[in-house]
């Protein structure tokens, strides 16, 4: 299933990519289901890339056709604001960390936090582990939520959690680790609070940290 567009991002066919988007929607796939397509696409980019066989040009060309696939799909995601409630002016800080630029996953998260009435600073991709820690600093945000799609950038988040231990913050931040390769092992060898590899799952997390409850 989405075989057709996982090879299509694969093979950095942006044209046929949109296309096959298009008609997904048309037949009455859902935001959520192409976005998890896209992301087992991005994932074989970076595995292309961190065999050589891809290039950074080439990591650059698939975050432009998700770029554009998102333009199509966005305003699909606000059909599922409704069922979260408000936010309470929390604020939270999000990014793509370094060497992965790739912000499809994040830019969905973003735009459910700020519809439910969260406070996001959104840093952007290849964010370095020091400049998460001097947003901290900087806002006196609790709240950091981390996306990765390419599994060769995983220990830069772990670098994140070291530096904040190092800086005597670790205890008062709540860390939600979100993409593609995440899963219990990463969550363990990062030392990350909470992992995600779905939107509407990670926005729950959120909402439950927010709201001084430890989520499950």
């Amino acid at each position: 299933m989405g075989k057709d567009l996982i090879e299509a991002i694969a093979n950095l066919d942006e044209e046929r990519a949109i296309a096959i988007v298009r008609e997904k929607m048309s037949s009455g796939e859902t935001a959520y289901e192409i976005v998890e397509q896209c992301k087992k696409g991005v994932e074989m980019v970076g595995k292309r890339y961190s065999e050589g066989s891809y290039y950074l040009s080439d990591l650059i060309m698939s975050a432009e056709i998700l770029k554009e696939i998102m333009v199509i799909i966005e305003p699909y995601f606000y059909k599922n604001v409704a069922e979260f409630t408000e936010g309470n002016g929390a604020q939270i800080i999000i990014g793509t960390i370094e060497g992965d630029i790739h912000d499809l996953g994040k830019n969905i998260v973003i735009y459910l936090l700020r519809s439910s009435g969260y406070r996001v600073h959104d840093l952007g991709v290849d964010v370095s582990p020091t400049k998460f820690l001097e947003a901290i600093k900087e806002t006196g945000a609790t709240v950091i939520g981390v996306c990765v799609l390419l599994t060769f950038c995983i220990g830069y988040v772990k670098e994140m959690v070291d530096l904040l231990v190092e800086a005597g913050l670790r205890d008062d931040v709540k860390i939600v680790l979100g993409g593609y390769p995440v899963n219990e092992q990463v969550k363990e060898y990062t030392g990350v609070d909470y992992i995600s590899n779905d939107a509407v799952k990670a926005m729950k997390i959120f909402k439950q940290i927010t709201a001084g409850i430890s989520p499950k």
